[in-house]
This record gives structure tokens, C-alpha cells and sequence, in this order.
């Protein structure tokens, strides 16, 4: 079944790290936000949006500033969930409030910490829930929340140019977006092999690379709509021909042979099913 629910997928820097955000971030992640804003309906916009955090470390002074960047964004009633433990993901009052709420935003800088403490809990059962039967409730993930509402998500490795056999590692996330793996911060961090390497282990998953200042918005859990000034880069590894990702030796540069990449920009449309790009409207628009 489709989730009936939306996506809103956001690269660049995450404003909800463990520092204040500085204020290019600010200007760049309103923009997304604002996106949010436009993406629920009228009469939805009055309800809470919920971040989900993961630290430690996040104190009044930086929730205060995380809250000035929503409200400049349009939003008037922003909640903070701090769950640093599985007791804290089984609060029934966090339960509630997220049952209540209009939209999620999963933030952070370590999406095994996200999957790992939200996995199997009753906040991960209603989210789930209202993302597969609610039209109006949206996910938004920055960075790390990003990366962790997949099937697959890269956990740590992959730092090398040249892809090494076994160096890179991959677990389970959350499962919210099916077929996909995600890594942000894709251009300024030169990410393209490390995700290229995770879609050559696991090639049944699309791999989606946002960079800075660049969205997507995902509805039915298929149709990609790209948004801002940078680049979102597709590798689909499900016509590989050749490689030895599965030879047993550790330390081995790995090759890849027919590995499929696409490139995006604002506008374009992708169906992540068919895995192919839908003509973008800039092109439609000259065409008259």
C-alpha cells in the first residue's frame, strides 16, 4: 500500500545539530521550511509541528534559536521531543503529542542513534500509521533524519575515493521510504562513492544524494518533486553487470560495471518506482 502521507527531504546543513545555526543555514533551511508551510492545507497549518531530537546536548538557547528559524518560516506552534533513551521513546506523552501533530521532523547527527532508539516503539508505530493513512501529515528529515527513514541507510565507513570491498557499513532505518538509501551533504562532502558503494551492496535500493541547499518533496512514496539552486544525484545499481562486491577478500578496490546515474535540478520529476526522470516543466515551458 502507498503511504498517503509526504516526504520533505532536505539537504545542506541540519539546524538542529549540537552548535547554533549560522545564519547562511538559517537563510537556506527557511526557504525549505516555508516549503513545509505551503505543503500543508489551510486548515492543518494551526497544528504542532514535532522535532524529534536525539542529543544530549540540545539546551534552551539552541531550541530558542531553532524555534526563531520556524517562526520566520511561518510556523507558530513548534515542539521539541529530546529522546536520548528507549524509555524516553515509549513516553505516552510523547505519544500523544506526536498523534496529535500536523508533521514530524527527524534531525540529528546520527541516524543509527534515530532508527536504533525509535525502532520497535509505540512513537514509531503512530508515525507509521499517519504517514500510511493521513493525506495531510508530513515527514520532514534534515540530514541524519534524513537518512534514516529508509529501508537501508549507510551507518559508518565509505570515506575513501576508492571504494574498498567491506569497508563500508549499512543497517536498517526506519523503513518509511521503501526501495531508497539517502545520504546529504552530497556535493560540499564528496559522498558520491560512499553511496555509490552502499547501492552496489544492496542494488535493489535507489540511491538518492542530496547536496547543499537543495530538497526533495516525495508524495505516494513514488513521485519526487526536486526543489532549490543545487543538484540531487540518482544511482540506480538495478542494471549492474559486473563487479566484485561479493568476493570475500577485505581491503579489495571494488569496480562496478553499468552503474546508472541521474542528475536533477528545481523542477525535475522522478518516479522512484519506475526509476526514471519525468520531463521537467522548464523544458515543457520552452517548448511554447
Amino acid at each position: 500500500m502507498a503511504p498517503k502521507g509526504k516526504l520533505l527531504i532536505i539537504g545542506g546543513e541540519d539546524i538542529c545539530g549540537t552548535a547554533l545555526p549560522d545564519m547562511i543555514s538559517c537563510k537556506d533551511q527557511i526557504k525549505h521550511l516555508e516549503l513545509l508551510q505551503e505543503l500543508l492545507p489551510k486548515n492543518k497549518r494551526s497544528l504542532s509541528i514535532e522535532v524529534l531530537t536525539t542529543s544530549t546536548e540540545v539546551h534552551g538557547e539552541i531550541k530558542k534559536s531553532y524555534t526563531d528559524v520556524f517562526t520566520k518560516a511561518g510556523f507558530s506552534n513548534v515542539g521539541f521531543i529530546n529522546i536520548i533513551n528507549k524509555e524516553d521513546a515509549r513516553k505516552e506523552e510523547y505519544e500523544n503529542r506526536i498523534a496529535l501533530a500536523g508533521s514530524i521532523l527527524f534531525c540529528g547527527s546520527d541516524q543509527f542513534c534515530i532508527a536504533s532508539l525509535l525502532g520497535g516503539t509505540g512513537i514509531e508505530q503512530i508515525i507509521r500509521d499517519k504517514f500510511t493513512h493521513d493525506k495531510d501529515f508530513i515527514i520532514v528529515g534534515f540530514n541524519a533524519g534524513a537518512s534514516a527513514i529508509t529501508n537501508f541507510m549507510i551507518w559508518s565507513g565509505g570515506k575513501e575515493e576508492t571504494l574498498v570491498n567491506r569497508d563500508l557499513r549499512t543497517c536498517t532505518g526506519l523503513g518509511l521510504l521503501k526501495n531508497c538509501i539517502i545520504d546529504t551533504h552530497f556535493i560540499k562532502k564528496g559522498r558520491f562513492g560512499r553511496l555509490a558503494h552502499a547501492v552496489t551492496m544492496n542494488p535493489a535500493e535507489l540511491g538518492i544524494g542530496l547536496g547543499e541547499d537543495t530538497a526533495i518533496v516525495i508524495l505516494n512514496g513514488n513521485e519526487a518533486t526536486c526543489y532549490g539552486s543545487g543538484i540531487v544525484v540518482i544511482i540506480d545499481g538495478k542494471h549492474i553487470t559486473q563487479t566484485n562486491i561479493a568476493d570475500e577478500l577485505n581491503g579489495t578496490p571494488v569496480f562496478v560495471e553499468n552503474l546508472k546515474v541521474h542528475l536533477l535540478v528545481k523542477s525535475c520529476q522522478f518516479l522512484l518506482d519506475d526509476r526514471r526522470l519525468i520531463q521537467p516543466p522548464v523544458i515543457a515551458e520552452r517548448a511554447h
